[in-house]
């Protein structure tokens, strides 16, 4: 397979894919592959979905694209449906997560703007990421995604990951705050999770309230059941004025959401911000589509207890070598020791155990796999992980 024509913005591996189906992908010669990564936590409901694929069918051979300046019906289902499951007022599609970031904080500038500040600053987290246009990157912590770009620094404010202290103290020390910006669990930033999980995003919202500021979450990656509940933010007692989806809002299908309530609900107005192709009759009859199927059957209590089944298992076999785990469902971090080489690790499961994994955060293995994976798929996917992982953990302890 030639690249020549591409710019090379990615590290490909050196391998494709020509199907999938569940949570299997397959090359040209039929090699089946145990895919524990999902295109990055986009295909949650697993490769090729019969309901996905039925969507996509019968819409693609009846309407694909009106634009905007028309109403869309399948627009104004898939909208109510994804509020109702998110518990938000109202919805603006787009084609991404970054894109429907740009817009969360488009509408903190403009809420700002409102308040009179004329320079305001979000808060963001170290070790975050929300994204790879001009704004999303600067706010995102990664210095290799950030480098040579210019970034806007000057309009963030950025605090160690779980810590409210951090918070309180650049509240005191910056008055033209206008938002919290904050990912529920930090998946780039490798799997992290606050010292006391998802109650972190109510000490947010406590002083979001207290100063009048946006609370707003990045779900793109923990939302559309991947932590086990439709969003991560629904494991507490917060609420959002701003929630940003994508990823599995479309099982593989580009699209993005960013929804509004509370404060946030009136700020866009017409031509305040848009979007070509969001929200087109495709895109939105195949949010729908996924959303039936989340909404139907018992997929996110599979996704908890899958994930806290490969979880458990894995720390078991390897508990000698003193590995931990962490996350929530189907979004998983096994925590290998920080002397480990991790760099082959990729590679090495790819090619000698037919399983797709990720490293992030150095020696995190991120597991990210369909949230209606089967008992036997979970049973490989432990029973490949820690075979793989052994002669190098033996070695260490040597």
């Amino acid at each position: 397979m030639s690249a020549t024509y591409l710019m090379p913005t990615y590290n490909r591996q050196p391998i494709s894919f020509t199907r999938g189906a569940g949570s299997w992908l397959y090359t040209a010669n039929d090699t089946p592959y145990l895919d524990a990564l999902t295109g990055i936590a986009v295909c949650g409901l697993g490769h090729c979905h019969p309901k996905v694929t039925e969507a996509i069918q019968q819409q693609a051979a009846t309407l694909v694209h009106t634009s905007n300046l028309f109403g869309i019906d399948w627009q104004e289902r898939a909208g109510e449906a994804l509020c109702t499951a998110a518990q938000m007022d109202s919805v603006f599609f787009a084609n991404s997560g970054a894109e429907a970031n740009e817009a969360a904080l488009k509408l903190a500038r403009l809420y700002a703007h409102n308040k009179g500040l004329k320079r305001p600053k979000v808060i963001v987290m170290e070790q975050s990421f929300h994204g790879r246009t001009l704004l999303t990157v600067s706010a995102t912590a990664n210095p290799k995604a950030r480098e040579g770009f210019f970034t806007l620094d000057e309009d963030f404010i950025r605090v160690p990951f779980g810590d409210i202290e951090a918070v309180k103290t650049a509240a005191q020390n910056h008055k033209d705050i206008c938002a919290i910006f904050v990912e529920p669990i930090q998946g780039e930033g490798g799997l992290n999770t606050a010292y006391n999980g998802f109650t972190y995003l109510e000490e947010l919202q406590a002083e979001c309230d207290t100063h009048g500021w946006l609370f707003m979450l990045d779900e793109v990656q923990t939302g559309n059941g991947r932590t086990g509940k439709y969003f991560a933010y629904q494991q507490s007692n917060a609420r959002p004025d701003v929630l940003t989806t994508a990823k599995g809002l479309g099982n593989g299908f580009p699209v993005g959401a960013c929804m509004v309530r509370g404060h946030a609900k009136d700020l866009f107005g017409a031509g305040s911000h848009g979007s070509t192709y969001g929200g087109t009759p495709l895109a939105s009859r195949v949010v729908h589509s996924v959303y039936e199927v989340l909404s139907n059957s018992d997929i996110m209590e599979n996704s908890v207890r899958e994930g806290q089944f490969i979880r458990d298992s894995i720390t078991s076999e390897l508990q000698q070598y003193g590995i931990s785990s962490r996350g929530a469902g189907t979004m998983m971090g096994i925590v290998l020791p920080e002397t480990m080489d991790c760099s082959q690790l990729v590679d090495l499961a790819r090619d000698e155990a037919q399983l797709i994994i990720n490293v992030t955060g150095g020696h995190i293995i991120r597991l990210l796999p369909p949230l209606n994976i089967s008992r036997n798929e979970s049973e490989q996917v432990v029973e490949r992980l820690v075979k793989l992982l052994t002669p190098a953990l033996q070695g260490l302890h040597r």
